[in-house]
């Protein structure tokens, strides 16, 4: 029996409510496939998925954070605060994170987006404690010392070189300036060389401590992992290092709202002297909520998605034009982009470019045929199984999932919504996108005389 004075603290006490709370958000047949969801006191949310036919296993952390949270004076702190927290924990040097991984045969990295950070380590399915001791440790325990920012500026400055010295990786940043302009999505994620060199180890900690608590975090585990133990030694990691508190605090929801992209017939040429110029010739897309996604993505692939698609036959199989030529989307939680890809000869910019905008503004006025159609979506259907055949694709699934859409979708469920797309539908969202006046991003040789000619390409 329990005593009234019990009971009074029960219902004043928040702490003492704080429960895990557990479900099954996709149930596989015999286990597999199944996706399990754990939320912790705090806001932690533990997300796995079950495959025991595999000997690995894939752990991540997804920070709700990315170069779209930054002010301009603080642009690539997310990014710097990656490549920071590799550098040691009160529990472990930057050498102990790298060789306790190496040890075990293990791969161990982090991304950043425009709106998330992901860290993760793929090891043998019986080193998974080792791996999530590790990755947690980061995440919890980053000491973000003034040294360490100093010497990590280096390398940063160094990875922003680089990625300048690819004009086909860096004209991708001109587009989205092009298309979003000064803005916390149309800035780089690398952040610039100024900006990157004014931020200091005290602005880069307190970014830390405002993105990086339990209710921004999501934890993602693929492979051939029981659910219950994942969280058990997620939670073990996070108390140890003090980050968990018992409280009822809600998790982060997904982003929302509705940004519009009214950027029309806009051209950005940065002059280099490279042997290729490189183009994007794009407009608005769709967010990545949106129900017409799919129908896009269809377009997409039938588009610029493979050898078969109308681009690639037409600018490379057809007349040699360019070496690489494909069309992409980019979602975001508000907003989207489409654009053209091509890399060529400086003399053939204004061929290409006429012919992707012709295949442009055919397809928006008359739509593909029910042939490209059915090809597209058996291409994209197939392409989705396969890009999930290992574990640290389905860690990315799950994870991603969780942040950006709050839910899950099985495979079958998005083969389904692939294949319910309908010619219509196609046709549409062809209409809708396509039919807007495009906007254009070059890097290359660019004479006067050809700039001026480029801006009859948007016209």
């Amino acid at each position: 029996m329990t005593s009234r004075g019990s009971k009074a603290t029960a219902r004043t006490s928040p702490e003492a409510r704080a429960v895990a709370r557990t479900q099954t958000l996709i149930k596989g047949m015999n286990g597999i496939g199944t996706v399990r969801k754990t939320t912790l006191p705090g806001g932690l949310r533990v997300v796995t998925e079950t495959l025991p036919s595999v000997r690995s296993a894939t752990f991540g952390i997804w920070a709700h954070v990315g170069s779209r949270d930054e002010t301009p004076a603080l642009n690539g702190a997310t990014h710097y605060l990656e490549h920071l927290l590799f550098k040691g924990t009160q529990r472990r040097s930057a050498l102990d994170i790298s060789s306790a991984i190496d040890a075990v045969g293990g791969e161990m990295n982090a991304f950043t987006a425009k709106e998330y950070t992901c860290y993760y380590a793929r090891v043998l399915d019986t080193d998974l404690p080792l791996a999530i001791d590790v990755v947690c440790d980061m995440l919890t325990g980053s000491l973000i010392r003034e040294e360490d920012v100093d010497v990590e500026r280096g390398a940063i400055l160094e990875e922003i070189a680089m990625t300048e010295d690819d004009p086909g990786d860096c004209v991708h940043d001109l587009f989205a300036h092009t298309m979003l302009g000064d803005t916390p999505l149309g800035r780089p994620v690398l952040g610039t060389v100024d900006t990157v060199n004014a931020l200091s180890a005290d602005r880069i900690r307190r970014f830390y401590r405002k993105h990086y608590d339990p209710r921004h975090l999501v934890v993602a585990c693929a492979g051939n992992v029981d659910h219950n133990k994942v969280v058990r030694q997620v939670r073990a990691a996070f108390e140890k290092a003090g980050a968990l508190t018992q409280s009822d605090a809600a998790p982060l929801g997904p982003r929302d709202g509705r940004r519009a992209i009214r950027t029309a017939g806009r051209v950005e040429l940065l002059s280099r002297k490279t042997e290729q110029a490189h183009v994007v010739l794009g407009m608005p897309g769709l967010a990545r909520t949106d129900e017409r996604r799919w129908a896009l993505g269809v377009l997409n692939t039938a588009l610029g998605g493979g050898m078969s698609s109308r681009l690639f036959q037409e600018v490379r199989e057809k007349r040699g034009l360019a070496y690489s030529v494909y069309s992409y989307t980019s979602g975001f939680a508000d907003c989207g982009l489409f654009g053209v890809y091509a890399g060529c000869r400086p003399n053939q910019v204004h061929d290409v470019l006429k012919i992707c905008r012709d295949e442009l503004d055919h397809v928006a006025e008359h739509g593909l045929s029910d042939d490209e159609i059915t090809r597209a979506i058996g291409q994209l259907r197939g392409s989705t199984v396969l890009g999930l055949e290992d574990t640290g694709a389905l860690m990315n699934r799950i994870g991603k999932s969780e942040l950006c859409w709050g839910d899950q979708m099985s495979v079958d469920d998005m083969l389904a919504r692939i294949a319910g797309v309908t010619p219509d539908d196609v046709r549409s969202v062809a209409r809708d996108v396509l039919g807007q006046r495009p906007s254009l991003s070059v890097i290359g040789p660019v004479k006067d005389k050809q700039a001026s000619r480029l801006h009859d390409a948007v016209a």
